[in-house]
C-alpha cells in the first residue's frame, strides 16, 4: 500500500518536468523566430526609407528637368562648352590612367563611397557636380557610421572640374586639399 503513495507523486513530477521542458523549448524557438522576423522588418523599414528618399530625389530631378525644358533657347547657348573626355590629357596630368566618370579621382572618394554614390544614382562627374553637398552628406549618413567622418564639401566642385576637363586646375586644387577637405 505504501508503494503507490510514493509512485504517483514521482510519476506526476516526471511528467511535469517533461512538459515544462517541452514548453520551454517551444517558447525559446518562438523567441528566435520573433527576433528573426523583427530583424527582417527593421531591414525592410530601412530599405523603405531609402527608397522613399530616392523617390523624392527623382521627383525633384523630374521637376528640374521640366523646368529646364521650359528655359529659352538662348540660355542653352550661353552654357559653357564641355570638352569630350581626353584620357591622354588626364594621364599626362595625373600620371595614371583614369576612366571617364571615375568618381575615385575626386579627393576623398574611394571605391566604397563611389559604390554608394552609384547605387544612389550618381553615376557621372556631371551628376555629382549637380548634386548638393547636403545630398552627398545624406547618402553618407544612410550608409552608416564609418562613412559619416567624410566631408563631401568639395566633391561637387571637383566633379565639375572633371566634367569640364580642367585637369590641371583640379590637380593643383587637390594638392591643397586634405582628404577632400579644404585646409
Amino acid at each position: 500500500m505504501n508503494l503507490p503513495c510514493f509512485l504517483i507523486p514521482a510519476l506526476v513530477g516526471i511528467i511535469c518536468g517533461i512538459l515544462g521542458y517541452l514548453l520551454g523549448k517551444n517558447f525559446s524557438k518562438q523567441n528566435e523566430d520573433y527576433d528573426s522576423i523583427k530583424d527582417d522588418l527593421d531591414s525592410c523599414n530601412r530599405r523603405n526609407s531609402q527608397l522613399r528618399l530616392d523617390m523624392d530625389k527623382l521627383r525633384s530631378q523630374m521637376g528640374e528637368i521640366s523646368n529646364n525644358k521650359r528655359s529659352s533657347f538662348t540660355e542653352s547657348i550661353s552654357k559653357p562648352t564641355i570638352l569630350p573626355f581626353n584620357a591622354e590629357a588626364v594621364k599626362e596630368v595625373f600620371g595614371k590612367k583614369i576612366n571617364e566618370n571615375d568618381l575615385k579621382i575626386i579627393e576623398g572618394i574611394g571605391p566604397k563611397i563611389e559604390e554608394l554614390f552609384k547605387t544612389s544614382g550618381i553615376l557621372t562627374w556631371k551628376s555629382l557636380s549637380e548634386t548638393s553637398v547636403d545630398r552627398c552628406k545624406e547618402i553618407l549618413l544612410k550608409a552608416g557610421e564609418r562613412f559619416q567622418i567624410h566631408d563631401p564639401g568639395t566633391w561637387p566642385r571637383q566633379a565639375k572640374l572633371c566634367y569640364e576637363g580642367k585637369w590641371l586646375e583640379l590637380k593643383d586644387w587637390q594638392e591643397t586639399l586634405d582628404g577632400g577637405r579644404e585646409r
